[in-house]
């Protein structure tokens, strides 16, 4: 009983802290919603970021989607809270998160597939996985006008599955699998709203930065191309989240 107590007690002050630690950025990120709202800056903005992507895709946000509003706060809030608290960190053992087949709702762990010869660019140095977490502009929620499809919420397993087979159908050739209902996977690697990882005997070696202005296609290419310079074999596994 006393451990249960001390257990009821310890978790409301984590919350409280782990609160106080992300304010400060969280209300800078809100300050720069903000800002992005007003036309004039966020097409000078987006602008340079274009011209400083290289091969990455370019963050293009039409005028008609707000950026400074109740459900994008949330989604911010949610995603530095998910950065923060994740599991997985570079140079540390990665977590071993559940994710469920597409065809056969078949559950299995992310670090099955690290041996796995699945057809990429890089299949030589390295196996491929998409994982396909939560929406993070619902229909329902942060809509985007932008979007190729309009989603709503994943309610239950069946809606996150038939959603993931349209990624499935942009990314011939690689793996997708999804993320569980518990969303184990977006927690243990901070995924939200997208990230880039690449796994090594079950560590990670690479850590992509938060998306979307943290998701550099180019950086992970040049680690892809660094290794490949020194080393013949491998048992990478890059992660597409």
């Amino acid at each position: 009983k006393n451990d249960s107590g001390k257990k009821k007690t310890k978790k409301p002050l984590k919350n409280a802290l782990v609160c106080l630690l992300l304010l400060p950025r969280f209300l800078l990120a809100a300050v720069v919603f903000w800002l992005l709202d007003f036309s004039c800056i966020r097409k000078r903005v987006f602008l340079r970021m274009k011209e400083q992507g290289g091969d990455d895709p370019p963050l293009c946000i039409s005028d008609s989607n707000r950026l400074f509003s109740v459900e994008s706060l949330k989604a911010v809030w949610h995603g530095h809270k998910l950065d923060f608290l994740k599991a997985a960190h570079l140079g540390r053992g990665a977590p071993n998160t559940e994710v469920v087949h597409l065809e056969d709702q078949r559950r299995s762990r992310i670090l099955d597939y690290a041996f796995q010869g699945v057809v990429q660019q890089n299949a030589d140095i390295a196996d491929s996985l998409v994982v396909y977490i939560e929406e993070a502009h619902p229909s329902d929620g942060w809509r985007s006008t932008d979007a190729p499809y309009q989603i709503p919420q994943h309610r239950r397993l069946e809606d996150r599955l038939n959603a993931a087979q349209l990624m499935h159908l942009e990314v011939p050739g690689c793996l997708v699998v999804v993320d569980s209902m518990e969303n184990s996977s977006n927690a243990a690697y901070g995924a939200f709203f997208d990230r880039l990882y690449i796994l090594q005997e079950g560590k990670v070696v690479y850590q992509g930065g938060r998306g979307p202005e943290g998701y550099r296609i180019s950086e992970l290419r040049d680690w892809l191309d660094q290794y490949r310079k020194g080393m013949e074999k491998s048992s990478n596994l890059v992660i597409n989240m």
